[in-house]
């Protein structure tokens, strides 16, 4: 049966679930546009802006898992409308930001609730449901492909207002484009009507939150790629927040770094839809070191050599490639080792360690140009720990392929 003809009942909530996490991610990924300016307008240091964007990791990170189980109980409709609105209220505090608390509150506290209620695991989970088995991998990859567009519309429109009006004015643009995550939010909803499949005798959907947190981590496969989950977070988080200033070091084109995110939007599509295509050919778990390790070869290269547009733009592609191609292989490995019912909290608790690994990106990253005036550090440590997180999960993968938990090893 054609692709189009199986997801055609389901069509609205895919693009309301595409367009709520297009926003969510595309605006996150594009606040280091405004660094600079913000932080010499409003007196602060970039270790403190890069704080609030620590803050805002470890906020997503750890109520990913609460909003997860909330979900369960609730629907994920109210879930995703609160996170919208929660989104709304933190772009406009920083619009209106005068000094740090209130960018620590906006950028950090609310934005990092909201991604927790609207972005990957929540949408991953949306999309999963939605759809049958059979084509479940090549959706989401389709979904994460969809969600990667949002980098390409805000970056640009963000630096064009920036420059031509200010951060400011920049930062209204994003409060305009996240009202649009409203009734995205409301369609994906629909999936609330949507029945779960039945579970099997070894499957955890009848079990309580506990005893489904529980099974996960006694699952080794879930583990290792959960520790592996971490570097992940820790390389992405440092480029979306420190590549702007390190361009701006180099003497580049304020514009460039734009050009790069936008790049890096572009070339997820194209990766999404390729790892969505393969998790459903191939090993999840060692499509996922494969990642890891391609990621910290591209980051080795760029930054040992001297930045120029051309090879910035073509960094920008090669990460943009490897990029969210993780989101529709880790929530496709979590659906295939534990259900549905349960998938987006167990998503969420692999996502505490992608967050925490975040927050040593942006606010590390910091911390090391702070005090040694140099990015050199920060990309050294970087490439070190993805290699080896990268040959861990490939080998791990290979070596002992996942299986669905017994519920009773619980």
């Amino acid at each position: 049966m054609p692709l189009l003809q199986v997801l055609r009942p389901t069509l609205p909530i895919l693009i309301g679930a595409s367009i709520m996490l297009t926003l969510s991610m595309g605006l996150r990924q594009s606040l280091g546009i405004f660094m600079q300016p913000l932080t010499h307008d409003i007196g602060i240091s970039i270790s403190h802006f890069t704080l609030a964007l620590a803050v805002q990791n470890l906020a997503w990170g750890f109520l990913q898992p609460v909003a997860g189980a909330m979900t369960v109980r609730y629907g994920f409709r109210p879930i995703m409308v609160v996170g919208a609105l929660a989104y709304i209220a933190g772009l406009v505090l920083m619009t209106t930001a005068h000094g740090l608390v209130a960018i620590m509150i906006g950028a950090g506290v609310l934005i990092g609730l909201s991604l927790a209620c609207t972005a990957n695991a929540i949408a991953m989970s949306v999309s999963a449901r939605a759809v049958p088995e059979t084509v479940r991998s090549t959706v989401l990859g389709m979904v994460s492909a969809a969600g990667s567009l949002g980098a390409l519309l805000s970056a640009p429109i963000g630096q064009m207002l920036n420059e031509g009006f200010g951060w400011r004015v920049g930062l209204a643009g994003f409060v305009i484009l996240s009202i649009f995550m409203i009734p995205a939010a409301l369609y994906a909803g629909r999936v609330d009507k949507i029945p779960l499949p039945k579970p099997a005798g070894d499957d955890i959907g009848n079990a309580t939150a506990a005893t489904a947190a529980k099974t996960a981590f006694g699952n080794a496969a879930f583990v290792v790629m959960t520790c592996a989950y971490m570097v992940c977070g820790m390389q992405l988080v440092f480029l979306t927040t420190h590549l702007p200033s390190y361009l701006a070091i180099c003497g580049l084109d304020p514009m460039l770094s734009a050009q790069t995110l936008g790049m890096i939007g572009g070339f997820n599509v194209l990766g999404s839809l390729f790892f969505g295509w393969a998790g459903q050919r191939w090993n999840k778990l060692a499509l996922l070191g494969a990642i890891y390790i391609l990621r910290s070869l591209a980051l080795a290269w760029y930054f040992m050599l001297p930045a120029t547009p051309g090879s910035t733009l073509l960094f920008g592609a090669i990460m943009g490639f490897l990029w969210m191609g993780v989101g529709p292989l880790v929530a496709g490995a979590v659906a295939e080792m534990f259900g549905l019912r349960w998938q987006a909290m167990i998503q969420g608790l692999a996502f505490m360690s992608h967050q925490v690994g975040s927050f040593l990106g942006a606010y590390g990253g910091g911390l090391i140009y702070d005090s040694l005036g140099s990015y050199t550090m920060a990309w050294r440590i970087g490439v070190a720990l993805g290699l080896a997180g990268g040959i861990i999960q490939l080998a791990f993968a290979l070596i002992r392929p996942a299986q669905p938990p017994l519920l009773k090893a619980a």
